[in-house]
């Protein structure tokens, strides 16, 4: 019987490419794929029995309350036991995805009007999804040490904060950034937005993802001024692989939040599927053992892409990755193109997200997708690498 690194490592294009997602049949023909943030794994063999048996009994229709509590109960579960959150079921809801909690946040969590902090790099939604819906959106650029690695600037965020923002997005691992951030960096964040009465809309769908021994702390259980500020969402759709199902959950931690949940209509809090719950809900319960072997196995890629990196392009800088299966590339020693991503198409045969849409700090850097088979990972660091040096 071979293993999930043996049938991973088989991955070819043309099998991903018969899957219909977007990250492998996007219009621009036979490249190879390195953009969306799905993962080319599949998903744990518990979700995949669940599906067969909603399948099995045509488990398609609107769901009954149960699902919903079920899913709540699950995600409560998760938390306690894999992040020591005394989370309690009855803080979660369902949501239909994690930008739907970030628009929440805005229009009936933060203060209306007020400006929004992206601390930058930024997953591209964070920058584009406030305005929106109005809101002035201010880059917070974080700050660099010698090994590339990221922090926050909590100075300038409390200066905007001072200024009138209300609301910063915090991506937790970073998406690109792949970050983990700290128990005592969460603390210092949250006393900042505290003294400010502001809010942060924590998005912590990479969680199940912290590699290397780093352990995820989830902003809203790090203190009381982190629960008071943290607006909290989360999902199974990145770890697992279940990006179309549909499903979220918004934690709440404060009783204003709780009263405010309960005031809102049913068409701000409606849209998760019956069967992403279902899925949801197994993933958290008994998909655990293959969450493991993928975490191992995207490790073994970093590794392999960091030592491939430092072969074929010296000179570029691959941001430390305590998490998540996104690696983020500063290409700047190889080209004076701000935006690289159309180059690379044409000339290197792979598709990756240019840094631009990262904010202003993006420029010359591109975000790339480790989660796929590593002799694809070959062949995308190779073509790269070809691409930048001739």
């Amino acid at each position: 019987m071979t293993t999930n690194a043996e049938q991973w490592n088989a991955l070819t294009p043309e099998l991903l490419r018969s899957r219909g997602s977007n990250k492998w049949t996007a219009p621009e023909g036979e490249l190879l794929c390195a953009g969306v943030a799905e993962m080319d794994y599949g998903t744990a063999p518990a979700v995949l029995e669940e599906w067969a048996a909603i399948a099995e009994r045509f488990g398609f229709g609107y769901p009954d309350e149960s699902v919903a509590l079920e899913m709540n109960a699950a995600t409560a579960k998760w938390h306690r036991e894999q992040y020591g959150w005394e989370l309690d079921a009855t803080d979660v809801h369902p949501l239909p995805d994690v930008l739907k909690g970030l628009e929440l946040a805005i229009t009936k969590f933060s203060k209306p009007g007020a400006a929004v902090i992206v601390p930058t790099p930024a997953y591209m939604p964070f920058l584009a999804v406030p305005k929106d819906f109005g809101r002035e959106v201010i880059e917070s650029p974080m700050l660099r040490g010698d090994d590339g690695s990221f922090a926050l600037d909590l100075d300038d965020i409390a200066r905007h904060f001072a200024d009138g923002a209300n609301l910063l997005i915090l991506a937790n691992p970073g998406n690109p950034t792949g970050k983990v951030y700290s128990r005592d960096e969460l603390v210092a964040l949250a006393d900042v937005a505290d003294a400010h009465g502001a809010r942060i809309f924590s998005d912590e769908i990479h969680s199940p993802l912290a590699l290397f021994g780093n352990k995820h702390v989830p902003l809203a259980s790090v203190s009381d001024a982190g629960a008071r500020a943290a607006i909290t969402a989360t999902s199974t759709s990145k770890a697992f692989n279940l990006p179309g199902l549909k499903c979220a959950q918004i934690i709440l931690s404060n009783d204003a939040d709780r009263a405010q949940w309960e005031s809102l209509s049913w068409l701000a809090t409606h849209g998760a599927s019956t069967p992403g719950m279902k899925l949801n809900t197994a993933a958290y319960l008994r998909g655990e053992p293959w969450l493991l072997e993928v975490r191992e196995y995207i490790e073994g890629n970093i590794e392999f892409a960091r030592a491939a990196l430092a072969e074929h392009l010296p000179k570029a800088r691959m941001a430390p990755m305590q998490g998540t299966y996104l690696a983020w590339l500063d290409l700047r020693a190889y080209s004076d193109e701000p935006e690289l991503s159309e180059m690379l198409a044409e000339k290197a045969g792979i598709r990756v997200n240019g840094g631009v849409g990262y904010g202003a700090v993006g420029a010359g850097h591109i975000r790339v997708n480790l989660a796929t088979s590593r002799p694809i990972l070959e062949r995308i660091i190779a073509q790269l690498a070809a691409a930048m040096t001739s």
